[in-house]
């Protein structure tokens, strides 16, 4: 398994005035150190570790986000109010609920 191809991200922690190195893949692990990349250096020996104890105990690893298929497609539950209120929002638009939601999506994570 390839450690190198999980999702890492350094950001600073103020609790802890230092940097915290973390893997998407690993939401349990993550590593402190004052400097941002020796904080990546840490999480990505952290996961090799963690991956290699794995296999010895003949565990499920967990695939790493960039190589797993996504359809586009997901379902999601909204109180009946809010499903009316976006549904008029479409509608005034003139656009599908599904574009208008995605569009909302979109901008929310960029």
């Amino acid at each position: 398994m390839q450690t190198d191809h999980y999702t890492y991200r350094v950001t600073w922690s103020a609790d802890d005035g230092e940097y915290v190195g973390l893997c998407a893949e690993f939401p349990s692990l993550s590593w402190l150190d004052e400097s941002p990349d020796a904080a990546l250096q840490g999480v990505r020996r952290l996961v090799s570790e963690a991956v290699a104890d794995m296999e010895a105990a003949g565990e499920t690893i967990p695939i790493p986000l960039a190589e797993k298929h996504y359809s586009g497609e997901f379902r999601v539950r909204v109180p009946p109010e809010v499903h009316r209120d976006l549904a008029i929002q479409a509608a005034e638009q003139r656009v599908s609920l599904n574009r208008l939601v995605s569009a909302k999506l979109a901008a929310r994570s960029s």
